[in-house]
């Protein structure tokens, strides 16, 4: 059985002329997937997700040589696609005319119902929905947590903010959503 490799192994890799188009490949294999995942979450498209999930590997392609190691290499790379994927949204605002400051995210869950490659069945787009009525932040640290099962400490190195701020949006948006799904659902 093979050992993983590490961070800083791969990195010594990529820095060797000889091997940095392995050490790439490498990063590839271990971290698209969830990559990709984190950023359809927030995106919701699946054609979006892709141009995106490319930009943030070309940047980690350009950038990774000068990764000092302060963090685990996923969290820098989702760091990455966490901006990537925010500034695709605010520029999609502009593009659509809508508030940057507006927190409704009715085009994403227009985006959500219209995609061809969600397969979600009608629970599974009640909660989406749900999710997408909440602030960015929220629904990045409820998706961070609900669906990648990330750590506090974690999610504090990937959005630079404090675990305790993490912890009350985590909680502010499990409540709304609950909210939205009794209210969607007529449950009292």
């Amino acid at each position: 059985m093979e050992k993983e490799i590490t961070d800083s192994e791969l990195i010594v890799k990529f820095n060797n002329e000889q091997t940095k188009h392995t050490a790439f490949e490498l990063i590839l294999n271990k971290l698209q997937k969830q990559t990709y995942w984190h950023i359809r979450r927030i995106v919701i498209n699946h054609d979006d997700a892709d141009d995106i999930l490319q930009n943030t590997f070309i940047k980690v392609w350009e950038n990774l040589a000068k990764f000092r190691g302060d963090s685990k290499l996923y969290t820098w790379i989702y760091r990455i696609a966490t901006n990537e994927s925010l500034l695709f949204i605010q520029k999609k605002k502009q593009n659509f005319n809508i508030s940057i400051d507006d927190e409704n995210s009715e085009f994403l869950s227009n985006n959500l119902t219209a995609d061809n490659y969600f397969d979600g069945n009608q629970i599974e787009l009640k909660l989406q929905q749900a999710i997408l009525t909440l602030p960015n932040k929220q629904r990045l640290v409820f998706n961070m947590k609900y669906y990648e099962n990330m750590k506090y400490e974690e999610m504090s190195e990937v959005l630079d903010t404090s675990v305790g701020a993490l912890k009350a949006s985590y909680f502010h948006a499990v409540k709304k959503i609950e909210d939205h799904l009794k209210k969607e659902t007529n449950f009292k």
